[in-house]
């Protein structure tokens, strides 16, 4: 049963690190990788799926964000909000291939919400990028 917390204490710092919320799930999924007590591919899905599950958070809160636009505590100004959505038109799903770049990312997947980007093209880029990032950390680990 021990073996499951690393598991948990992962899946938690991938979600968490994939919202808004500031957290490193990097240094967690490092640490689990060089204790050895897991094997890499699993510590791999269970950090993807995390992050994954965080960056759908954001997509959701895009969804329905732009309703209180006009709020006094709305994070963005019109101006701004508008100069996103300009950038995701540029950019159009491709953006989300940098969903796992730290500062840029998160922003990048409720902007996703915002522009009603398809669930699936959502889950299928997301899970590309912060599953290639994971899969790139373990690899330089266990070399």
């Amino acid at each position: 049963m021990a073996g499951l917390g690393g598991y948990f204490g992962l899946f938690f710092a991938a979600l968490i690190a994939a919202t808004l919320l500031p957290a490193q799930s990097e240094a967690v999924l490092a640490g689990l990788l060089l204790a050895g007590a897991h094997p890499a591919m699993a510590l791999l899905a269970v950090a993807t799926l995390g992050n994954v599950l965080g960056s759908l958070i954001n997509w959701w809160l895009g969804r329905g964000i732009e309703a209180f636009r006009h709020r006094r505590w709305f994070p963005v100004n019109e101006r701004q909000l508008a100069r996103a959505q300009r950038g995701y038109q540029r950019w159009g799903y491709w953006s989300l291939l940098l969903s796992w770049v730290p500062i840029i990312g998160d922003p990048l997947t409720v902007m996703a919400g915002v522009m009603r980007e398809p669930l699936w093209r959502f889950l299928l880029i997301v899970t590309l990028a912060k599953g290639g990032r994971y899969l790139v950390l373990v690899a330089l680990i266990k070399v």
